[in-house]
This record gives structure tokens, C-alpha cells and sequence, in this order.
């Protein structure tokens, strides 16, 4: 096996176990999975906590669909509204509702204590965080300031 696919799978094996971490934690406390805070985290982050559906599903990766199944369970908790265009009726919003916004605050300092929990020193230091999140950022993977 090549070193590029050890490296690969490495990846893939890691990324796995991080997101069954974070799904633990947030669907344990919150009652949401890392898709669905990713999800709110983005709209969060868009101007007035509203985007596009098309927009927002380009911004995760993701098809329309994708989005809309997504959107589903976040609307009928409260979380997300869905907002039509006054000028285009084709057009449709995702929105954060208060409560939305509210839950998310909880929602990132669970994320946050999950990430500082799972890159903690001695086993990670701050060099190696940036060097890490500069690796990640060289294969196509973007963070919070990104857009």
C-alpha cells in the first residue's frame, strides 16, 4: 500500500471517529447531529441568519435535496424556518428562528468542549493544531471563517 493511500485512509478513519463523537455529544445534549449543527452553524454565520436553500447547500457539500431533508427535522422543532422570496415565489429561505439561535450558543459550547477535548495537550499543542487545520485547509476543507 502506498504511503498516499495510508494517509487517505487515515483520514477517512479519523474523520469517521470524529463525527461519531460529536454526534454523540450533541445528539446526548442536544437532541441534534453534527449534519444538523453544521447546518445551523452555517445559516448562523450567512447575513441576517438567512440563506438561500441553494446557497446553503452549496456551502456544506451538499444537493438541494440533501438540504431540504436536512431542513426538515430543524423546522419542525423550531429551529429553522422556511421563508419565501417576496420578489421570486421559486426562491426559499432557510432562517434561524430566536429559539434556533438560542440553541445553537448551547450547541457550539458542546462543540467547543468536544474539538478541545479530542486536540487537548499533551497530546496536541497549539503548533499542532495550526498545522493540522493547514493540512486540512490544502485538501479542500474549510472552517468557521471560511465561506
Amino acid at each position: 500500500m502506498s504511503d498516499a493511500l495510508d494517509a487517505a485512509l487515515r483520514l477517512v478513519r479519523a474523520q469517521a471517529a470524529l463525527v461519531r463523537r460529536f454526534d454523540a455529544r450533541l445528539s446526548g445534549l442536544h437532541g441534534v447531529s453534527l449534519a444538523d449543527f453544521t447546518m445551523l452553524l452555517r445559516l448562523s454565520r450567512a447575513p441576517g441568519g438567512r440563506m438561500r436553500r441553494v446557497d446553503l447547500a452549496e456551502a456544506l457539500g451538499l444537493t438541494a435535496s440533501g438540504v431540504t431533508r436536512g431542513l426538515a427535522p430543524l423546522e419542525r422543532i423550531g429551529l429553522v424556518t422556511r421563508e419565501a422570496d417576496a420578489r421570486d415565489a421559486r426562491v426559499a429561505y432557510a432562517s434561524l428562528t430566536a429559539t434556533g439561535r438560542r440553541r445553537l450558543r448551547e450547541m457550539l459550547a458542546t462543540a467547543e468542549e468536544t474539538a478541545t477535548g479530542l486536540l487537548a495537550a499533551p497530546a496536541w499543542n497549539t503548533e499542532d493544531i495550526a498545522q493540522l487545520s493547514s493540512l486540512l485547509t490544502r485538501l479542500g476543507g474549510t472552517g468557521l471563517a471560511d465561506r
